[in-house]
Order: structure tokens, then C-alpha cells, then sequence
């Protein structure tokens, strides 16, 4: 948005909200840390994650490919072998993942201890 304030980035019809809605889906953010390292096939992704159901694997897939942020190659053959990647757009977000969760590692604990004392 041009000439938006600095508080207007989340206004419904802005592209940064746009964005931190995709990554905000419950599972979005632990595929693209799944694909951190390397392309991967669901299958792995499935052993990796552990949790998720492969119809909900599949739509993340699909969503974050969707925005840019994941690329599917399919090599064809017999079985076909599809493998899943981050794109450059998608890397970008590694940073800002990893701290995420390393805020998570260090906080987890409080997290969970307030959710109790409610």
C-alpha cells in the first residue's frame, strides 16, 4: 500500500496481511521448516511433520504453492515421484521462521503454564 501508515500493514485489504495469513494457518509454517534443508517428497513430509493427515498436507502444499512460496515437481515415472520445494520467495522466509521458533523453544514452557493457570 502506498503512502499506508506504519500501523495500517494488517488494514484487511493490505498485502502484508494478505501474507502473514498464509503463514499464520496452523500448519504452514512447520511445512516451509520441513522443506528448509531440501526438496521433499510428501511422504517424507508426512514422517517428518508427524500429525498431520495427508488430505491436510496436500491442501497446505497446495496453498503455499499457490502464494509463491513452495514449487511441486513431478518427475513423472512409475510410481510418479512428486517432489516439493521452497522457492525463492519461500527461502526469504527462513529467517523469520527460525526465529519464531526459537522463540518458541525458549517460551514454550511460559506458554504452556499460563494456558494451565487459566
Amino acid at each position: 500500500m502506498h503512502g499506508a501508515e506504519p500501523g495500517d500493514v494488517f488494514l484487511a485489504d493490505c498485502p502484508a496481511r494478505l501474507a502473514v495469513e498464509v503463514i499464520a494457518d496452523k500448519w504452514a509454517v512447520v511445512v516451509l521448516w520441513g522443506l528448509n534443508d531440501h526438496a521433499r517428497r510428501h511422504s517424507e513430509l508426512i514422517e517428518l511433520i508427524g500429525g498431520i493427515s495427508k488430505k491436510v498436507l496436500t491442501q497446505t502444499l497446495r496453498r503455499l504453492q499457490a502464494n509463491g512460496l513452495v514449487t511441486r515437481t513431478d518427475h513423472g515415472g512409475v510410481p510418479p515421484r512428486v517432489e516439493y520445494d521452497l522457492t525463492d520467495l519461500g527461502r526469504t522466509l527462513m529467517v523469520p521462521v527460525r526465529m519464531l521458533t526459537e522463540w518458541a523453544e525458549q517460551n514454550g514452557d511460559a506458554v504452556l503454564a499460563a494456558q494451565e493457570g487459566v
